[in-house]
């Protein structure tokens, strides 16, 4: 496991396998040695998990000061029994920290509708607490891990401060919020407001831009602790590093979706409204026979054109103003371009990454999506991810 080349001030960690399905990581806490200014963002899914719901309690006051995740087991759709397990898992780790239990928040992540085993869940949590260190960080990605091939890290400094960002997520992989587990820590001093400010902002122009299969998680959360110790930095730089970094954690969700063997963007401009050109977008990358084209190296581009013609409640969306481009080639402008060089188009599919772009022709607006193709290995994944 590759550590990071900085870390930010007052954050420890630890990570360890406590049983729950398998002898991988399944279990990591990450804390601030000091409250810490805090927002978070969680799916909107009517079956949310048992996290979800307390997490949603303690981050109210803008404040947190730890991170407890488990992987393997999603503890969603278990009813009273799963919402006290998860609070007492929550009072357990507050205990072994010495915080308060409402500065602690919980994530869940795995198959749904199983109880955490709790036996193995209370003893592993035992003692933890003189394992926590700094720099170890690079552990905790591993330990979110599902069916991800590998850990999503990601670090850069602004000015004194540094941030830290981590990701997990290769399936079931549409946002509604945002579709995975995602975490960021900074020694930066940003108050609680503007923190959930900007997470708001940038996360509706990352994560809620992935898709990998069109459906939304039970158990998204992201979330961000700003424990200030590195003092201030101006704000529109850390916005900007912030976007920066869930941009490439969203491209790295993408790039590893389940069965994924190429990177797929997708950008629409000349479009009415941010929101038509994100729709149209979806539609491209969310399609199967679009997907199922781009991982096979079918030149059949008419796919696309049928992805964007099935917007149907845009009735402004005419193919007379529409182009559409694979990379650099053009192969339509409102009409079917002559002479089109399918073998060009077919060879260009090789890429590990394809980029599809689209001018609606109507306004100024754009947006840009990224998903993954589909694989025969994405279906034997999920035919087997239970058993």
């Amino acid at each position: 496991m590759q550590s990071l080349p900085f870390y930010p001030q007052g954050f420890r960690s630890c990570a360890k396998n406590i049983g729950i399905r398998d002898t991988t990581l399944d279990f990591t806490v990450i804390a601030s040695d000091v409250p810490a200014a805090a927002a978070a963002m969680f799916t909107q899914s009517r079956f949310c998990g048992a996290a979800i719901t307390v997490g949603r309690e303690h981050v109210t006051d803008g404040q947190l000061q730890a991170f407890v995740i488990n992987s393997k087991n999603a503890n969603v759709s278990t009813g009273a029994q799963g919402l006290a397990n998860i609070r007492e898992i929550v009072q357990l780790v507050a205990d072994e920290l010495h915080i308060a239990p409402q500065d602690v928040l919980p994530s869940s992540t795995g198959v749904i509708g199983w109880q955490l085993p709790m036996d193995k869940v209370r003893a592993g949590i035992r003692g933890f607490g003189t394992d926590m260190r700094e720099g170890q960080l690079h552990v905790s990605a591993h330990a979110i891990m599902t069916t991800d091939t590998r850990p999503k890290l990601h670090a850069r400094k602004i000015g004194d401060a540094v941030l830290v960002g981590m990701a997990k997520g290769v399936g079931m992989i549409e946002p509604n919020m945002a579709t995975m587990l995602s975490y960021f820590v900074t020694d930066a001093r940003i108050p609680a407001d503007q923190l959930k400010q900007c997470l708001q902002e940038v996360v509706n122009l990352t994560f809620n831009m992935v898709s990998v299969d069109t459906d939304t998680s039970t158990s998204d959360t992201v979330a961000i602790m700003a424990n200030g110790l590195a003092g201030e930095v101006p704000l529109a730089d850390f916005r900007q590093a912030l976007l920066e970094m869930a941009t490439e954690l969203a491209r790295d969700i993408a790039r590893d979706g389940e069965g994924a063997t190429k990177l797929l963007e997708v950008t629409v401009e000349h479009a009415a409204s941010f929101e038509q050109a994100k729709r149209v977008a979806k539609s491209i990358v969310n399609s199967p026979l679009v997907k199922t084209a781009i991982f096979g190296t079918d030149p059949n581009w008419g796919r696309v054109a049928m992805a964007i013609g099935k917007c149907s409640e845009y009735t402004d969306i005419v193919p007379e103003k529409v182009s559409i481009a694979f990379g650099d080639l053009l192969l339509f402008q409102g009409d079917a371009v002559d002479q089109v060089d399918l073998a060009q188009l077919k060879a260009y599919l090789h890429n590990s990454e394809v980029t599809i772009h689209v001018s609606l022709g109507i306004g100024d607006a754009r947006a840009t999506v990224w998903g993954c193709d589909l694989s025969y290995e994405y279906v034997r994944i999920n035919g087997e991810y239970t058993t």
